[in-house]
């Protein structure tokens, strides 16, 4: 179990790359093993997560190289991927299993897929529902109206629905696609706020044929599609913990080079220059169908908000590190119509709770968000990750505005999304 000590910064000056964009790297793989032919990916993050997604492929048959940050991946085509020896194992990643689920759905042979102990806690049955009603046959450990990981799923002879998404949630739309694209006809999802649209994109760029207007997006199954070259931005929900330290510390300017600015991952962006943030978007350009530019923050006086409605998809890996800016701006904060943040690594409405009121924070749990009054004065102490990385890195950057030394306890779990974070944090922190 590694730890982590944060002592309270003057401030922050620099100029930063991050690491590729999670969500964007495991659909690339994905997408990339479905192919035919050779797909090249660039700025791939090399994650515990994204490492798992590349595994499980590997065990189904498909030759991914890799040299650095480089992958190559020999495509074996819609029905090229064979049954694995073994289980496949997705650690600790949400994203892998869930969209995994929608592409082992339309194979005609038996996959077993697990994870660690948290992933075994997070519920499946808003994958398992669409899929079966799509024909595929999904077992699981049953409890309390849920089924959970480990699942058991026997795919082949798809059929197409609509079907309308009743939480906004990018990883149940994409496994209902992926699963498309094994269907004989058109499957289309449907959803009321529309959640990030990273699985369209790629699709689109692998070209794919889908189709996808307002809230709906159509994709048309049993159509081959050839590989492609893919270069990953960074990640804006890693960019955020360094936009947010940069807005409350005294004197931080800091430049992050080449994020991603996808507008269904902007939320943070929108929330922040509301709360008066000195935050501007630079050389912004498209690059294998992801938005991207370069991210100006400089220390801001911020004043309280209220987060709710239709932005919570755009910022809900987020929210954990707007809480921090949160105590920092001057009246109260409030986040609502969060109830998704306790199905996440940890029950994250609690535990950023919980750990932010050990330093000192104003900080009230409510059923479905937060409630959190500044600007407030922060006080070192020692605080629990829950094996949580977006926890753990909040903590961190809380540590840096509290008085004296923060202990962050178990921080092994960073890796899962962000390797390179302590080292980036130095660099800015001389």
């Amino acid at each position: 179990m590694s730890n982590l000590i944060i002592k309270s910064a003057k401030n922050l000056k620099g100029k930063i790359r991050l690491p590729g964009d999670k969500s964007i790297s495991h659909r690339a793989v994905m997408l990339g093993a479905l192919a035919r032919g050779e797909t090249v990916i660039r700025n791939y993050l090399a994650s515990a997560d994204c490492l798992a997604t590349i595994d499980c492929f590997r065990k189904l048959g498909v030759a991914i190289n890799v040299t650095g940050s480089e992958l190559r991946v020999m495509g074996k085509g819609l029905q090229g991927l064979r049954q694995a020896k073994e289980a496949l194992d997705v650690g600790n990643s949400g994203t892998t299993i869930r969209l995994i689920s929608g592409i082992l759905a339309g194979q005609s042979f038996t996959t077993k897929i697990t994870g660690d102990a948290s992933i075994q806690r997070r519920p499946m049955g808003r994958i398992a529902k669409p899929l079966r009603l799509m024909n595929a046959s999904i077992a699981g450990v049953e409890r309390d109206g849920e089924i959970y990981a480990p699942l058991q799923i026997f795919g082949g002879n798809l059929e197409p629905i609509s079907y309308e998404l009743p939480v906004a949630s990018a990883q149940v739309k994409s496994a209902v696609l992926l699963a498309g694209l094994f269907a004989g006809g058109e499957t289309s999802v449907i959803e009321k706020n529309q959640s990030r649209d990273h699985t369209e994109r790629m699709l689109e760029h692998f070209g794919a044929t889908i189709r996808i207007t307002n809230h709906e997006s159509r994709i048309t199954g049993q159509k081959e599609f050839a590989g492609a070259e893919v270069d990953v931005p960074g990640d804006i929900s890693s960019a955020a913990f360094f936009i947010v330290a940069g807005l409350i510390l005294p004197r931080a300017v800091i430049t992050l080079r080449e994020v991603g600015v996808n507008p269904t991952r902007t939320g943070i962006i929108d929330v922040l220059h509301r709360m008066g943030a000195d935050l501007t978007v630079e050389n912004e350009r498209i690059i294998s169908g992801e938005p991207r530019a370069d991210l100006v923050v400089r220390s801001s006086e911020l004043r309280a908000v209220k987060i709710d409605g239709e932005i919570i998809p755009r910022l809900i890996d987020e929210l954990p590190i707007i809480a921090v800016a949160a105590t920092q701006a001057a009246g109260t904060t409030e986040i609502r119509g969060a109830k998704e943040l306790r199905v996440k690594e940890s029950d994250r409405i609690k535990t950023i709770a919980s750990e932010l009121r050990k330093l000192g924070a104003k900080i009230e749990e409510l059923d479905d968000g937060l409630k959190i009054t500044g600007p407030t004065k922060l006080t070192g102490a020692k605080i629990e990750s829950y094996g949580d990385h977006r926890i753990a890195m909040s903590a961190a950057i809380a540590g840096l505005i509290a008085e004296g030394g923060t202990h962050v306890a178990d921080t092994a779990c960073i890796e899962t999304s962000f390797p390179g974070f302590e080292d980036i944090l130095a660099s800015l922190n001389k």
